[in-house]
């Protein structure tokens, strides 16, 4: 009874060894696999999305480009210094117009461009001061404005782009289809989902390109109002009986 018994001690402990082999085998196998997947660079996994990618990718660098340098410029012209019309009037009060083109020759954004075309028409009629700050300050605006449309053109191009690209992936792959008469899910899908990574990079693009277009140009806004508050207190600095009229 006891040989019994350790004899069929030995074949569970043998029997339960092996399956914990088989089990490691097997989770060692999984975990390989897994990492497999996971070893696919980002870069091969959306180039399986096509030739309609290398477009996309050019309107996501031009859009980076665009984006950035544009905020960059735009913030730098728009930093408005708040003590500049109270350092132009002890300049004006002392008749020291020289004085007056220093200060406004020192503010290099678009601010002190529009006030030094004011201070230069000084002595002309109030209303054509007004006119002069008011044409230099849509000339600045026009600047900042420069290629930012193009951003709005990309968020409307890019998933079409994408789109147009998934389409052309799903008539090749029902035209294979087609001539193999091979109707597995496995086909379908996979194909499938390589071109909707087109799709997908072309929304994402676009995505970039309007949101950086609307805040680009809600900073440009900002300052078009910003610089109709300078013209008016400009206007009142020098005829303050004009400037309450203008007001």
């Amino acid at each position: 009874m006891m040989k019994y018994t350790n004899k069929h001690i030995l074949v569970t402990i043998f029997i339960m060894g092996t399956g914990l082999l088989n089990a490691q085998v097997e989770t060692a196998a999984s975990e390989e696999s897994f990492k497999t997947v996971e070893e696919i660079s980002a870069i091969d996994f959306l180039m399986k999305g096509g030739v309609f990618l290398i477009p996309i990718a050019l309107l996501l660098f031009y859009t980076t480009y665009v984006a950035v340098e544009r905020f960059l410029y735009i913030r730098r012209m728009t930093k408005q210094n708040m003590m500049l019309l109270n350092e132009l009037q002890t300049q004006l009060n002392a008749g020291n117009m020289n004085g007056a083109l220093d200060v406004v020759n020192r503010d290099q954004t678009a601010f002190g461009t529009v006030v030094k075309e004011g201070v230069q028409s000084i002595g002309r009629p109030v209303t054509q001061i007004e006119a002069n700050m008011e044409k230099i300050a849509n000339i600045e605006i026009g600047k900042m404005e420069k290629n930012v449309n193009h951003l709005g053109v990309i968020a409307g191009i890019a998933p079409t782009l994408g789109f147009i690209g998934t389409i052309s992936g799903v008539i090749k792959i029902f035209y294979n289809i087609s001539i193999s008469e091979n109707v597995s899910i496995g086909n379908i899908s996979g194909g499938l989902y390589e071109k909707m990574i087109s799709s997908g990079s072309g929304l994402v693009v676009g995505i970039l390109a309007f949101t950086a277009y609307h805040i680009l140009n809600g900073i440009i806004d900002n300052y078009a109002l910003a610089i109709q508050k300078i013209n008016l207190e400009f206007v009142k600095l020098i005829d303050p009986k004009d400037g309450n009229k203008a007001k």
